[in-house]
Formats: C-alpha cells, sequence, structure tokens
C-alpha cells in the first residue's frame, strides 16, 4: 500500500476543470457556486479517474463526498447503459440521502440516474428507481443486501464500490455486510474506502479486498487530531443548569445553525422540547422518529425554518451541513472517535465553527481519556455555571443574557425529565402522537398534546375529593373516573364486601 502524506502543500490555485472533469459535470457544481476543490478532492480526482484504488484519510467536512463522486460519474461515461454500475455505501440513511444529493447535482447534465436505497421507507419507490435503469446506487448496507436478496437489485456488473465513512460503518458492527457486499460485486471493481480515521480494521479491509490501494492522507502541517479552524471549549457543567448554559450559549454573537448531540433518544426529545419551550426555533433528531419525520427535520434544518437541530449519535454522520457554527455535546461522547465525529459537523467547508462539550462529573475520567488521545490539552474543563463570567467572555455571549427567549408554557414547577415520554410534536414514533391520535404518548396521569400536565379540561388531580372530570366528546367516564369511588350507601358497601342485606 502506498501512502501519499500531503501536509496542506496542495495548490489552492487549482480548478475541478484542471483536475480532468468535464466541463459538463464542472458547470452543474458552478450552478451551487462549488468551484474550487479541497485538498482531498485535489489529490483523489485525479488518481481515481486512473482507476486506481484509494483510501481517503481526511477529516470530517472536508469534501470526500466529490473526492470519489465525480471521478465515479465520470467514469461511467456520458451516457452510460441503464443497470447498476456504481455502489456507494453509507452508515446511515441521513447520510446516503445527502451523498445522492451531491451526485444529483454532480450528474444533473447527463442522463446518469441516482437511486438511494435506505431502511425506513417504502420498497415500491426504491425499486421502481432500480426498475428504471439507475446507474449509481447509494444506500445503507441492510436494504441494499435485502433488494439484492429479492432478486431486485443485480450487483453482478459493478465497476465501482465505495465505502464512505468507513470507520464507522464497522464501529456500528456492519463488517459482515460489508464483507457480503464485495462477495456480491466482481473482483475487479475499482475499490475506493473514504474516512475520518484509520483503525486498523480499515487496514485489514484494504489489504483484502483492494488492489494496491493508494493511502492518501490530508492535514494542516501544525493541526492536530481535531480540525483547527473549530473552537474547542470544555465545561464540567452541572445537569440541573446544562439547559439554561445552553440557552444562554445559543444567544453567543454569529451563532448561527447548531447541532446538539444527546446521548439517548428520550434526552434528545426533553432538550428539544425545553428549547423550544424557552423560545428557540429547535427541532429533533433520534430513532424514535419515522423515517418520513426524520427527513422532515432534516430539511427544515438545512433550509434554515429550524436553526438548531437535537439529535443522537447515531445521526452524527447524516449530518451534512456546511454553514453550522456551532456544536454542542450536551453529554459527552462515548470515545474520541465519536467527539470527532460530533464535532466535525461545524467548520466544514472552510469555514470556522465552536464545539462545545459538557463533561458531568462521573465522566472525567472518560474526557481524560479523550482529552489524551486527541491531545486538546484540556486536562481539567473548568467548572461552570450558567451565571460564570467565563462562559460569556469564551463565547461572545452579550453581558446579562438569559436562558430563555419567551416565558414558559409549563405549569410551576413541571419539567420534561429524561425518562419521561415526548410530547406531541417533539418527535415520536410516528412523527406526532400515538396510533388513536389523540394523546402524545403522554403520561399516565392523562396528559395530553398540547395541554398542562392535568387532566384534558385543566382538572387537578391534588385533591381526592374532586371529581376527575369526563373527557370532551365522550359518554364515558375519563380514565380512572369511578374505578375506586366509595359507595354511596350502605347496601352498595356491604354488596362490594360480599355482604348481604340485612
Amino acid at each position: 500500500m502506498r501512502q501519499l502524506d500531503l501536509n496542506g502543500l496542495i495548490g489552492d490555485f487549482l480548478t475541478f476543470a484542471s483536475l480532468g472533469i468535464d466541463k459538463d459535470i464542472v458547470d452543474a457544481l458552478e450552478t451551487k457556486g462549488i468551484t474550487t476543490p479541497f485538498p482531498i478532492q485535489q489529490e483523489a480526482i485525479p488518481l481515481a479517474l486512473t482507476g486506481q484504488d484509494i483510501i481517503g484519510q481526511a477529516k470530517t467536512g472536508t469534501g470526500k463526498t466529490f473526492g470519489f463522486g465525480l471521478p465515479l460519474i465520470q467514469s461511467l461515461g456520458f451516457e452510460p447503459t441503464l443497470g447498476a454500475k456504481a455502489l456507494v455505501v453509507v452508515p446511515t440513511r441521513e447520510l446516503a440521502i445527502q451523498v445522492a444529493e451531491d451526485l444529483v447535482l454532480a450528474c444533473s447534465n447527463r442522463p446518469t440516474k441516482v437511486a438511494t436505497l435506505v431502511g425506513g421507507r417504502a420498497y415500491d419507490g426504491q425499486i421502481a428507481e432500480i426498475e428504471a435503469g439507475a446507474q449509481i446506487i447509494v444506500g445503507t448496507p441492510g436494504r441494499i443486501i435485502d433488494l439484492s436478496k429479492q432478486k431486485k437489485l443485480d450487483l453482478s456488473h459493478i465497476q465501482f464500490m465505495v465505502l464512505d465513512e468507513a470507520d464507522e460503518m464497522l464501529d456500528l458492527g456492519f463488517l459482515p455486510d460489508v464483507e457480503r457486499l464485495f462477495a456480491y460485486t466482481p473482483a475487479d471493481r475499482q475499490t475506493m474506502l473514504f474516512s475520518a480515521t484509520m483503525p486498523g480494521t480499515i487496514v485489514s479491509l484494504a489489504r483484502k479486498y483492494q488492489n494496491r490501494p493508494v493511502h492518501i492522507r490530508v492535514n494542516d502541517p501544525d493541526e492536530g487530531h481535531t480540525k483547527a479552524d473549530i473552537k474547542q471549549v470544555v465545561y464540567r457543567a452541572h445537569a440541573m443548569d446544562k439547559d439554561e448554559v445552553v440557552g444562554r450559549i445559543l444567544q453567543a454573537e454569529g451563532r448561527g445553525k447548531t447541532v446538539i448531540f444527546c446521548k439517548t433518544k428520550r434526552q434528545a426529545a426533553k432538550v428539544s422540547e425545553e428549547l423550544i419551550d424557552r423560545g428557540f426555533n429547535a427541532s429533533a433528531l433520534h430513532g424514535d422518529m419515522s423515517q418520513e419525520a426524520r427527513e422532515r427535520s432534516m430539511a427544515a434544518f438545512r433550509s434554515g425554518k429550524k436553526d438548531i437541530l437535537v439529535a443522537t449519535e447515531v445521526a452524527a454522520r447524516g449530518i451534512d451541513v456546511d454553514d453550522v457554527t456551532h456544536v454542542i455535546n450536551y453529554t459527552i461522547p462515548e470515545d474520541e472517535k465519536a467527539y470527532l465525529h460530533r464535532t466535525g459537523r461545524t467548520g466544514r467547508a472552510g469555514r470556522t465553527g465552536t464545539a462545545v462539550t459538557f463533561v458531568d462529573w462521573e465522566d472525567l475520567t472518560r474526557w481524560k481519556n479523550i482529552n489524551q488521545m486527541l491531545e486538546l490539552g484540556i486536562e481539567e474543563p473548568v467548572e461552570t455555571y450558567s451565571s460564570s463570567k467565563h462562559l460569556f467572555e469564551d463565547l461572545g455571549i452579550p453581558a446579562g443574557t438569559k436562558g430563555r427567549i419567551k416565558a414558559s408554557s409549563w405549569p410551576d414547577g413541571v419539567r420534561p425529565r429524561d425518562d419521561a415520554p415526548a410530547r406531541s410534536g417533539s418527535g415520536t414514533r410516528n412523527g406526532g402522537g400515538s396510533r388513536d391520535g389523540g394523546r402524545s404518548g403522554g403520561s399516565r396521569d392523562g396528559s395530553r398534546s398540547g395541554g398542562s400536565r392535568g387532566s384534558a379540561n385543566g382538572a387537578s388531580r391534588d385533591s381526592a375529593n374532586k371529581p376527575v372530570a369526563k373527557e370532551p366528546g365522550h359518554s364515558k367516564p375519563a380514565h380512572g373516573d369511578g374505578e375506586h369511588k366509595r359507595p354511596s350507601s350502605d347496601r352498595q358497601r356491604r354488596r362490594t364486601r360480599g355482604g348481604t342485606q340485612a
């Protein structure tokens, strides 16, 4: 395996045309203002056009998609024959959709078709794309294998195979699926692996399935493990104060689109709810949402309708939005690789960004390991509260800023918990409510979507002597009404005890 370490020596004066890309592809990119290739593109494109197998290593957000996508499209020819000729495998649904969108843009001036195969979507539309003769297949391993087993997708004529975010794919346990896909495709295909990190498993995979690959690594000369254009800020924060701290960070000067990463699906829903209640334009993205709801959430974030995305770890690889200015790790990542991929959501496409990480007291050991592996130089995170002076100075927050921009709609003393079901609109499994449509998956005390934590008409349960109101529009009692009522007469009382009337 040959290795090429550029160390920032590639010139910025190059253009896609000078790298050998056809004019129709160059013109398509220019419609979106994409004119200057990034270093990984500058080195990968010429090699890929020669048919060379490649391992491309560059930090997240440095343009790896076009590094393999442009030579792939061009090598297929201006009018490729119908049928799957190129396979691009990615770890997450969101990333598959975004990679497909980039490839559709690049080949918009030629008849090449792109099919997106991901779980959570109906089979019919994806099968229709395959049967229409799509030459480029972009998808996640599970759905690709599934359609191949059903004899709907023929991979025997694949000429180009790409693994994007290959390290994450292996971390998620996709190694058996990846090896199966290699077995489904011809041995003489051109294979390209692109990844932000290069663990030993990737190297072993390359030796087994690639033909003398060239390892391209692109870093700036003085850059460490993290991107130099991302400001790293780490605080030791109290769990009860985090929402207030986040609310103040979201009002920092120059703050644009922001991604907040949470550990669990419930926590992501809770934080999104809390921020909406505080007046911020937030949306959730997690695994309990339907695929349609997840796509709507991402589309709103990309378009700017929502400027805050609260996501779980799995969604990290699917968030490819260039103008994210801030990333907030509401909970500490599992390891240094997860940290790199989370913080890599900002500082993309040559822009600068800020990454803020909250470290809980019980996570200090894990943070020390991450700090040591990435050589961040932040051994002890500063103990920080929403009123801390250094919080305002570090992040450019105007003095006197509070973490709320509107009054709360929650009843006094009531706040969502990490283990509490989300209210309606925050991203439930079916994208907005339970099966009957009437409840938001709320708690057992009878809360309703859009309402208070009491019963449907606001009746309180703090007094056992007050009757529980009946549900509007129903003749039957509301939940719990009449279940344990005190018998109103001696006769009823004796009957309930199994006695007989005297």
